[in-house]
């Protein structure tokens, strides 16, 4: 194989790896603002409290409870996680968000925003700023296959799977099932909805729940890959917000299609001039703004 084709696919692989993170973020705010009207600047704080919940479920959870061999392992965590996480979102959601519904988008987004910062304090104070390496690695994940092209960790194939698995689902979920025209229709005319014996509100909570229970399952999936710190979460949520504005907001499909597209698109920038990958995505933003105000995928108003 021509070794500067064999390049350009080992970068897009690693760029694809990168892009199904930024596609799990940017469902979850992509569903809580198509559903909620509401931008969840905590988003990228709860995808790191998702990864430092599998490494105290997996190294501390034992000895807290005075049981030392305790250790709670990735595939455990993979469904504890987000389900934590969702039950922190629910909470917020119903005591706190609620009481600015109405209000100027502003107060929700500063409301976000300050959850962010406490959440960032609470693990600086728990383990400090430096990083935290996750040691609960699966044995079935560890070691490589050959792609032909390159090795490629078992462990990243696998988050490449299962997210666009999970991507594909929820979408699925959203757009064609029942449950999602429930939840589509709940928020567009609740009015009516309630009409028909559906509690609205219960439904909103367990769709701001769903969205950021997403940003749990991300953490997890990136805690055997990336340096855990408090401030994980920050490098991405300026990344993932660019890539709703290009999607569409709300835009599910347009969320999931930019991410795995811009994610390509970084990791073979990068075989030409590497320091561009950093800014290829606002360049792209900047572009679809100006052909298409309202993102690729989004609704023209």
């Amino acid at each position: 194989m021509n070794p500067m084709l064999r390049l350009i696919l080992a970068q897009g692989m690693l760029g694809l790896n990168n892009g199904v993170f930024y596609a799990m973020l940017s469902l979850g705010l992509a569903v809580i603002f198509g559903l909620l009207d509401v931008v969840n600047f905590a988003h990228g704080a709860l995808y790191m409290s998702g990864a430092f919940l599998a490494i105290i479920l997996y190294s501390y959870i034992g000895t807290w409870l005075g049981l030392s061999w305790l250790h709670i392992g990735f595939w455990a965590a993979l469904v504890l996680v987000p389900l934590i996480v969702a039950c922190f979102g629910m909470l917020f959601e119903r005591f706190l968000l609620r009481w600015l519904y109405g209000l100027d988008p502003i107060y929700s987004l500063l409301l976000t925003f300050g959850a962010a910062l406490v959440l960032q304090g609470i693990f600086i104070n728990g383990f400090g700023a430096s990083g935290t390496p996750y040691p609960g690695t699966p044995d079935q994940l560890q070691g490589i296959v050959n792609l032909g092209f390159m090795m490629f960790p078992k462990f990243r194939l696998f988050t490449i799977i299962f997210s666009i698995l999970v991507c594909i689902g929820v979408w699925f979920l959203i757009e064609r099932t029942r449950i999602g025209a429930v939840l589509r229709a709940g928020t567009e005319n609740p009015d009516l909805v309630r009409a028909f014996g559906i509690n609205v509100s219960r439904l909103i909570t367990l769709t701001f729940g769903f969205g950021t229970g997403l940003a749990g399952l991300a953490g997890v999936l990136a805690a055997p890959i990336y340096s855990v710190t408090p401030l994980m979460g920050d490098d991405l949520i300026i990344i993932i917000f660019a890539i709703v504005v290009i999607g569409g907001m709300g835009s599910i499909m347009g969320a999931v299609v930019t991410s795995l597209g811009l994610g390509l698109l970084e990791g073979v920038v990068k075989v030409f001039y590497a320091p561009a990958a950093n800014t290829v995505v606002f360049i792209a933003m900047v572009l679809v703004l100006l052909v298409r105000p309202s993102g690729l995928f989004g609704r023209q108003r």
